[in-house]
């Protein structure tokens, strides 16, 4: 027995003492027999059904006992009621007590479930001051239920919230629960990255009494989230150089192009200024173009530079004309010398879409040199290539890629995206799988059609900017 149960124990033994005695040795004219119920309400504290029906049989007894000894007989009709009265007391409050064990008997019971439970489970009052921690919320943060219990949480576990606490309250109690991540610190020090459950309680009246918070320790799968994020992001960067190796000579032809323009501009140049009357109109505008080739050329290796650059996605507002437009001119010397005839269809107006401008190019130009690809043995019709901007009819910024090449396989569709497939003699089956992969990171989708006449269709659907009128 614990101390404080032994100091409850003696406590009643003295009361029943007490009550003992001045109700057998002082006439007052009151039931002071009805005290015994303290008794019975202590012995419901510290002892189990059968003590508490002992105790209170025993205060009966000594009740009886004292009506007896001090009046020996059953003639005092007012002192045989008071008896009456305080053995009906005692029976009553043995009748609660054995009760309010039961109820709390099952809520030991539904409380020592939530304690088998992996997660952590705690309630609080609108306060903030715990008022129940479970064994895992001991084993994961470090506090043990004596000391966490009458603590403020967030303060006790120094919460980082992903919005301000008020919108969060003003959540719960708007819809009566409230889901998110959250950052808590445990007693060693230690973060944890949490998801987290609310669950707001109210009285009959409606009021908001509690709130129960479940929470997973998600740690290690943000950690694998991150490291596959990572190495998407490696294999995605392999990916791009294994392009920029491939149009190596359209790379050279479009550095070459402005770089023989600026020399044959300043061999102008010089000529109009070896003149025996400089003609330096002539000049300055040999200059201006000489700037503009400069330009482009300086445009060219920024764009080659972004391509092959390694590092972090960077999700900003951007069009996806203005990409479709980069792109093409990247890859212009293929389109020309696989005699494929471009038509671009792209719709103005288009809002802007949260993604990262290298990524939406990688996956533009993969479409559109497997449609040069696509087309390369044909022969009896036009090698046309469509690429087109629009609307889906959710709202969702489309691009479209249509070739008119050798189609695709219906048997082969449904693999089309997956990684290490490919239709191609040479290729490595990654093309596609990482477009897909793309995308689905900028919460968008792709897909792949067979057109009804020769040629096939890729399909990409991203998601407007949040800021931007849908």
């Amino acid at each position: 027995m614990f101390p404080r149960s032994k100091a409850t124990a003696a406590i009643a033994v003295a009361l029943t003492l007490g009550i003992f005695v001045v109700d057998t040795l002082t006439p007052y004219g009151f039931a002071v027999a009805v005290l015994y119920v303290i008794v019975v309400l202590l012995a419901g504290s510290i002892c189990r059904r059968r003590g508490v029906l002992l105790v209170a049989a025993g205060c009966s007894v000594l009740a009886i006992v004292s009506f007896v000894v001090a009046h020996g007989s059953f003639d005092n009709q007012e002192a045989l009621l008071r008896c009456v009265m305080s053995l009906a007391a005692i029976a009553i409050t043995t009748v609660l007590v054995l009760r309010n064990e039961r109820v709390t008997a099952v809520l030991s019971e539904q409380a020592s479930l939530l304690d088998l439970a992996h997660d952590t489970v705690h309630a609080r009052d609108m306060a903030d001051v715990i008022t129940y921690w479970n064994k895992g919320a001991e084993k994961l943060y470090g506090w043990p239920r004596e000391e966490a219990v009458g603590r403020i949480m967030h303060e006790l576990t120094q919460t980082v919230f992903p919005v301000p606490l008020p919108d969060i309250m003003a959540e719960l109690l708007r819809t009566g629960h409230w889901e998110g991540e959250l950052v808590h610190t445990k007693k060693d020090g230690g973060q944890v990255d949490m998801a987290s459950r609310w669950l707001l309680q109210r009285d009959q009246h409606g009021r908001p009494v509690s709130i129960l918070e479940t929470n997973t320790d998600v740690t290690e799968r943000k950690r694998a989230e991150e490291a596959l994020q990572r190495a998407q992001a490696e294999l995605a960067h392999a990916t791009r150089m294994t392009t920029l190796g491939e149009l190596a000579a359209s790379i050279a032809h479009e550095v070459n192009q402005p770089l023989a323009g600026i020399v044959t501009h300043g061999e102008a140049c010089l000529r109009w200024l070896g003149r025996a009357e400089p003609q330096l109109d002539e000049v300055r505008s040999a200059v201006e173009r000489m700037i503009g080739d400069g330009r482009r050329a300086s445009d060219v290796v920024r764009r080659l530079r972004e391509l092959a650059k390694k590092g972090n996605p960077q999700a900003v507002p951007q069009s996806v004309n203005d990409i479709v437009e980069e792109a093409v001119q990247l890859v212009q010397r293929e389109i020309s010398s696989h005699r494929v005839m471009l038509r671009l269809d792209l719709s103005p107006g288009l809002p802007p879409v949260l993604a990262d401008r290298v990524q939406l190019q990688q996956v533009i130009i993969n479409l559109i040199l497997n449609a040069i690809q696509a087309m390369a043995t044909v022969t009896d019709r036009p090698r046309e290539l469509l690429i087109r901007s629009g609307r889906t009819e959710d709202g969702q910024v489309q691009l479209m890629v249509r070739d008119r090449g050798s189609g695709i396989d219906p048997h082969v569709a449904d693999r089309l995206f997956q990684p290490f497939f490919t239709t191609k003699p040479d290729g490595m089956g990654m093309g596609l799988s990482i477009s897909r992969s793309i995308v689905e990171t900028h919460g968008g989708r792709i897909w792949a059609l067979g057109d009804a006449g020769p040629g096939a269709t890729i399909h990409v659907a991203l998601p407007p900017h949040p800021a931007m009128p849908s």
